[in-house]
């Protein structure tokens, strides 16, 4: 007990120091041609998994904190405000410090509770005696997910020079169809470990992305249409394009690396129920 309690504050030590670093150097992003794809959170959903949704909600407040103090020292847009209690004090008044302290870190904190629980539901569903019916399931979501995935990014990429709608919605479904497949054999054959670190990827970055633009157009919606400089019923459909496209493309990323470090780190200290 004692040696595991130990090995829970060394790796939740090593997950808050990757945060930090991630947040102030550009490790934190991978360059997507069109974006780069936010992975702070990933160190966030790890330490989740692997150390509880405790350790987890404190992983997220790291995360919040690296995100305050960044947009508050060093701002690197017009709508940092946002993120930095300090920032929005001085532009909408004393009620932009609840506001902004929500945003930065209620959903950050969120970020390292909620994988936890959606892990261990999806683990327990795939060892049930209704595995292959669940399975199927949660690859079916995996691959729609994908397919919606595959349609935002390229719509993005060939935004100046649009691809048919029968390719594209070819491409999309052919990407969705190849790793529902391929969910199916390895979920059905061999462990559903895979699918659940999948699913606790996405949660936790589209909890990160919903959570916080949707507490942009709540609470600041005519604030951040005055940053950006554009009218207030365009904030809905900005807002929207974020979600569809950098949220979706961000929770594949962190689907990917949280089931591949998941698989590697669960043989070395296997995840507590």
């Amino acid at each position: 007990m004692r040696n595991n309690k130990t090995a829970e504050l060394v790796l939740t030590a090593l997950f808050a120091a990757i945060i930090i670093i991630m947040a102030f150097t550009p490790l934190g992003y991978i360059p997507l041609v069109v974006i780069n794809a936010t992975i702070i959170h990933i160190p966030v959903i790890l330490g989740s998994l692997f150390c509880g949704p405790k350790k987890g909600g404190f992983l997220g407040f790291i995360f919040g904190l690296t995100s305050f103090i960044k947009n508050t020292v060093m701002p690197t847009s017009l709508s940092a405000f946002v993120f930095s209690p300090v920032l929005a004090a001085s532009m909408v008044g004393t009620s932009g410090i609840v506001k902004s302290a929500f945003i930065c870190f209620v959903p950050r904190i969120l970020v390292g509770i909620l994988p936890y629980f959606v892990y261990i539901g999806v683990k327990k569903a795939l060892s049930s005696r209704h595995k292959i019916l669940w399975a199927s399931v949660f690859n079916i979501l995996i691959g729609v997910f994908l397919f919606l995935g595959a349609r935002a990014f390229l719509l993005h990429v060939f935004d100046k020079k649009p691809l048919s709608d029968i390719a594209l919605y070819a491409v999309s479904a052919l990407v969705g169809w190849f790793v529902f497949i391929a969910l199916e054999v390895y979920t059905v054959l061999k462990s559903g470990a895979v699918c659940a670190f999948v699913y606790a990827g996405v949660t936790g970055a589209m909890v990160n992305t919903i959570l916080v633009m949707g507490g942009i157009f709540v609470l600041y919606k005519d604030a951040y249409a005055k940053a950006l400089s554009v009218d207030a019923g365009a904030v809905l459909g900005i807002i929207g394009g974020v979600i569809s496209f950098n949220g979706v493309i961000e929770a594949i990323v962190a689907a990917i690396i949280v089931a591949a470090l998941g698989m590697v780190l669960n043989k070395l200290k296997p995840i507590q129920k």
